[in-house]
């Protein structure tokens, strides 16, 4: 049993990629290109602007597994960041100050740092055919 398990990792990861990936790039959407009608516009320029703007491009490089390991550095410290400026002042537990999002995702891509985009990604295509 555990043994198909295994053998089903890489498209588990790839599967936990791509909504991952779909959730994040949906905010810089949402943000950036108002395709989801009711949400702010932030101003150009503004911290939750640059935060989309990161969520955009970084959030549709890490869809696709394409530098994924730099993408998801890159959104793992925004994550962070989200929290310690805008949660973390309220109170430092998640539970508390309302958090969880941002604390849940900035751990998920930090463990996309190391275990890279999965088998159907972008990064393993182009190392396979230049290999």
């Amino acid at each position: 049993m555990m043994g198909s398990l295994d053998s089903a990792r890489p498209y588990a990861l790839t599967a936990f990629r791509i909504a991952l990936g779909l959730v994040v790039f949906s905010f810089g959407t949402a943000k950036i290109l108002h395709l989801h009608p009711g949400n702010f516009t932030p101003p150009v320029g503004s911290l939750p602007w640059i935060a989309g703007s990161i969520e955009l491009i970084a959030g549709f490089l890490f869809l696709v597994g394409f530098q994924t390991r730099a993408a998801a550095f890159v959104l793992s410290g925004l994550m962070a960041a989200a929290y310690f400026i805008a949660h973390f002042p309220k109170s430092f537990f998640p539970t508390e100050n309302g958090g969880f999002a941002a604390a849940v995702f900035s751990f998920a891509f930090l463990y996309f740092v190391t275990a890279g985009g999965g088998y159907l990604s972008l990064d393993r295509a182009l190392r396979t055919k230049t290999a």
